[in-house]
């Protein structure tokens, strides 16, 4: 029977590029998901968008010191192109900024605040003096009272996980100006949260298909009690109050962004031309809805979002499973956009084909636990499994079937081993299926994976290239049950792979997408006679080397750009000047820099520079320096900062075709083996490539000779 299946997928913020994390996350489970259930005739929406609101926007256009819009157009689009060339099939990507959006969130919110669901009530909140304005949460920094960590924000601990109120963090500091803020009244809309706390647990009874990891932490938060949850901030980028008197705050993003699921799915029932359809899935019991998302959101999506399902009513319906993932770490760090730890997917598409990522993500998926990505078992996996078991098959077997036959065969009698082939067809479609319908991606791709080291076994054990010379009849039933092997992979692994899953359908003779037929045609006879077109191999062997160049000192380095805050003439030493750093989302920190015979200090105050972030801090004249700058210097003795535009403090500085894995500590030693020189139009060079920032090439500050040196 045809099944409604509602997908969900977790909204990324539009203040930088996607990483491998957010991937492997939600993005790749779910569209694997959603794949799989178009195949077996069920009916699919699924949706998501760029989050465009809160805080993170407007911390990355002070940044920038440009506009909030300006920057989610920026990533919106980016984060749109990046799902389709990553084969992820939304049946509708939006934004939060659209009116459609707005309208929807502000109906909600009227509703409960009518139901009393929300209610006025006066806060204790940071007020900066200095900036003259009432601090977000997110524009609040300390040490987080559960961990100890000081890089903890006002609303949440990124290293413990732990939510958090702005009051409950310790040696609080304002992150636009550093400066120590006060307390202050203001008045708020709080959701009240704890009136739904019987209702969940009545919800949750029934949950046992859960992960087992999504129980317990929901479990867990329901047990500690719930508490009311402020809704509204002080903010001037969002969707507007619907309430008087509150013309100056916004609506808090995790309120907002969780609506955008009914918002999106009303604007894909409006771009359908038919606006009610969206009731076939929200407002039908029948209907299943799935979120994806990784851990760190669990609880918006379990205890958070149903409650205001609930206090909306209007029979909309509630989650029926959150596969929430674990994280994909990198050297065992989380994967992080705002820390900058990441594999970037603008880059890695750049590099290597979508289905060889989706291939590695999607095997090394953290379901159940983190998982690590790392490079040379992404080359393992790649030529050994992808390439040398899969591909190896398709490829032989197609090959050799267009060059003797041209078409494909028919089947003649069967041997005790080719129906031990037919059943393995068989049973590798019911455990695929199996585990894709219960959300275990890892073991129905092993399934399929070990259904194509089958047919590369029966394949060699037939031989047959001799067959082909003495008994023809039997090498085309022999080739006409690895076809078959091959249409049934393409089927199990089109959610996975679904570029190179619909070349295989064509070269098979199909028309059309694979994506448009029916799960069933893998166990389905195949119609001989079809013409085979000759294939080119569907994947690429990959070399470390090619693509890494981990021998290259430069991957060793972390070179990011720096604002200069403020600057003070050294107390031990006349030519040098401490420098007060900003970071972005790595911090603030000090270094001492030999700048004072060639720079002012208002000449450098203020201006955004390029420092090396994990160089061994070194204690110059009593002073600790964490990090060096870069500057050029000639054979006149020209000295020149370098310079990366507006790029936003904290963003890295790159070249092209060296993948970044910095030491943990760089040695003065190690960073003196890359040697930068200035080109002819002043921009700064490494290895004939230009070093680059998100906003463009790095370039010399000051006019200098070509071939100055940057150390």
């Amino acid at each position: 029977m045809k099944k409604k299946i509602y997908i969900g997928v977790a909204w990324p913020y539009a203040n930088g590029s996607l990483h491998l994390g957010h991937m492997a996350g939600c993005y790749l489970p779910s569209d694997i998901f959603a794949r799989y259930n178009r195949l077996i005739g069920n009916d699919v929406l699924m949706v998501s968008g760029s989050d465009e609101h809160g805080t993170p926007i407007t911390i990355s256009a002070d940044n920038e010191n440009t506009t909030p819009q300006v920057i989610v157009d920026r990533y919106n689009k980016e984060h749109t192109e990046n799902m389709k060339q990553f084969g992820i099939s939304f049946d509708l990507f939006t934004r939060t900024s659209t009116d459609n959006h707005a309208k929807v969130v502000q109906d909600i919110f009227k509703t409960l605040y009518d139901n009393e669901d929300i209610y006025k009530k006066s806060v204790e909140s940071f007020y900066c003096k200095h900036c003259n304005r009432f601090l977000p949460d997110r524009y609040i920094e300390g040490k987080c009272p559960h961990c100890n960590s000081e890089k903890a924000r006002g609303d949440q601990c990124d290293e413990c996980g732990k939510l958090l109120d702005p009051q409950d963090l310790l040696d609080v500091k304002c992150k636009i100006c550093g400066n120590t803020p006060e307390i202050k009244t203001s008045e708020h809309l709080f959701f009240a949260l704890s009136k739904f706390e019987k209702r969940l647990l009545d919800w949750m009874k029934d949950k046992k298909h859960w992960k087992p990891s999504v129980l317990k932490f929901t479990q867990n938060w329901l047990k500690n009690g719930l508490k009311d949850r402020a809704i509204t901030r002080d903010i001037s980028w969002g969707v507007k109050v619907p309430v008087d008197g509150f013309d100056n705050k916004r609506i808090y993003v995790w309120f907002d962004a969780v609506i955008g699921y009914l918002s999106a799915s009303k604007e894909w029932a409006q771009k359908q031309g038919q606006p009610d359809k969206w009731i076939e899935w929200w407002k039908n019991p029948d209907a299943c809805h799935y979120y994806f998302l990784a851990k760190d959101n669990i609880p918006f999506h379990t205890i958070i979002w149903p409650s205001i399902i609930m206090g909306y009513g209007n029979s909309l319906e509630l989650p029926y499973d959150i596969p929430a993932n674990e994280y994909l770490q990198l050297k065992g760090e989380q994967f992080s956009k705002s820390r900058g730890v990441a594999v970037w997917v603008p880059d890695i598409l750049e590099k290597f084909d979508a289905d060889a990522v989706r291939y590695y993500l999607s095997i090394n998926m953290p379901e159940n636990k983190d998982t690590n990505w790392t490079w040379d078992d992404f080359i393992a996996k790649n030529n050994d499994e992808l390439v040398g078991t899969y591909g190896n098959f398709i490829h032989r077997v197609v090959t050799f079937t267009q060059k003797n036959y041209g078409e494909i065969p028919k089947q003649g009698k069967l041997s005790d081993l080719d129906k031990t082939a037919l059943k393995k067809i068989e049973e590798a479609a019911e455990e695929v299926s199996g585990a894709l319908g219960k959300c275990n991606f890892k073991i129905g791709l092993r399934a399929a994976m070990n259904l194509a080291q089958f047919g590369n076994q029966y394949f060699d054990q037939n031989q047959p290239w001799k067959l082909v010379k003495t008994d023809e009849e039997r090498c085309a039933t022999v080739l006409h049950i690895c076809l078959k092997i091959v249409k049934a992979l393409s089927v199990f692994m089109s959610p996975y792979l679904p570029f190179s899953s619909d070349k295989i359908w064509n070269i098979l003779g199909h028309g059309g997408s694979i994506h448009d037929s029916s799960w069933k045609l893998a166990t389905e006879e195949l119609k001989s006679g079809a013409k085979l077109e000759r294939p080119k191999p569907l994947f690429t062997k990959l070399a470390l080397a090619d693509f890494m160049t981990e021998s290259d000192p430069f991957s060793k380095a972390d070179l990011r750009v720096a604002k200069v805050l403020d600057v003070k003439d050294h107390p031990q030493a006349n030519k040098l000047y401490m420098l007060q750093l900003d970071l972005g989302p790595l911090g603030k920190r000090v270094i001492v820099a030999g700048m004072k015979p060639f720079y002012t200090v208002d000449e450098i105050k203020g201006k955004n520079i390029v420092i090396v972030t994990n160089l061994k801090p070194a204690t110059i004249r009593g002073v600790k320096s964490n990090g060096m700058l870069l500057a050029a210097e000639d054979k006149d003795g020209v000295v020149s900062l370098l310079n990366p535009g507006d790029a936003r403090p904290g963003s890295e500085v790159y070249v092209d075709g060296i993948m970044k894995e910095p030491s943990d500590v760089l040695e003065f030693e190690d960073f003196k083996k890359i040697k930068m020189t200035v080109g002819e139009n002043q921009e700064v060079v490494y290895n004939g490539k230009n070093l680059k920032s998100k906003k463009g090439k790095i370039i010399s500050d000051r006019k200098v000779r070509k071939g100055a040196n940057i150390q």
